[in-house]
């Protein structure tokens, strides 16, 4: 029996409805899941959207959207819109989410009081959901998300280092991993030569380390950046926390070999998506790559 798998459509004047269409026409997908699509109807259209598809959840337009792609309060209002009733409908049905890209300018234009998918999924499920994300055998999880670096040192608690840190062994074994071991990336470059630059090593991570491993969890001391990664990808754990988003994605996107899928774990349901943005500068001329999100509703199906 195929599984039922919410799509939001993501920013209409992004490559959102380009990717949801070209993915709902995957024959991997189509042999896998029953999807339902929210967004809004006139850019899925013009996408390639036709009913035999998928099931659609209208998000109308109030006002004309521009005829260039661009950041605009209404592009952001509807995929704002669109992502609230995803999570609805995946609490109230227990059904997997899977979001197209949104447009943090426009959300920020419409006056949402939410930086991105993670903080709105956060706020509706009351959860700490972590931000992972999954390519073959690599596995990265982000302590800290949306922050500017020179907010780091204040933002990087040793509270907040154990809270992700045990989501991400969670959601690890509920991947069918039994004991997993994660290497712990350090924040600063040679995790700080014993505090020659920095001491956020010693002061935060190191004693986040320590308290989750007397709980049996299998954690790495703080570890440059460099090597943690090069351990990874040669399989020597079987995950990689990291103290930021670019400290992730970065090696990430450079070594992995297959699509990305961003998972928010922790959630009441399974949320995923694909890694990139809304690529105004292709939108609308049929030159989206769609395998991220083939790869993020495959996964979302397979969960």
């Amino acid at each position: 029996m195929k599984k039922t798998v919410l799509i939001t459509a993501g920013d209409p004047l992004g490559i959102g409805p380009e990717i949801v269409v070209k993915a709902l026409k995957n024959p991997r997908v189509k042999a896998k899941c029953k999807a339902v699509v929210i967004g809004e109807p006139n850019s899925l259209q013009r996408a390639g959207f036709t009913p035999d598809l998928a099931a659609l959840i209208a998000v109308e337009t109030q006002t004309r959207l521009p005829a260039r792609a661009v950041p605009c309060p209404e592009a952001g209002r509807v995929s704002f819109q669109a992502v609230k009733l995803g999570i609805k409908w995946a609490l109230a049905e227990n059904l997997p989410l899977v979001t197209a890209p949104i447009n943090k300018q426009s959300w920020a234009l419409a006056g949402v009081p939410f930086t991105g998918h993670t903080e709105v999924l956060r706020d509706a499920t009351h959860t700490e959901g972590l931000m992972m994300f999954m390519s073959g055998s690599l596995r990265c999880a982000l302590v800290t998300e949306h922050f500017a670096m020179a907010d780091l040192p204040r933002v990087l608690t040793q509270h907040l280092i154990q809270t992700r840190a045990k989501s991400f062994y969670q959601a690890l074994k509920k991947m069918g991993i039994q004991k997993p071991k994660i290497a712990v990336c350090a924040l600063n470059p040679h995790a700080s030569d014993n505090g020659q630059f920095g001491n956020e090593e010693k002061r935060r991570i190191a004693p986040a380390v320590r308290a989750l491993q007397h709980e049996g969890i299998l954690l790495t001391p703080p570890l440059p950046c460099d090597s943690a990664w090069v351990a990874h990808v040669r399989g020597n754990y079987d995950g990689i926390l990291c103290m930021y988003h670019d400290q992730a994605l970065l090696p990430l996107k450079l070594t992995a070999r297959e699509p990305i899928v961003h998972i928010t774990a922790g959630l009441p349901f399974v949320r995923t998506s694909p890694t990139h943005g809304t690529a105004f500068d292709i939108a609308g001329k049929n030159k989206a790559d769609p395998s991220g999100m083939i790869a993020a509703v495959l996964a979302a199906s397979n969960a």
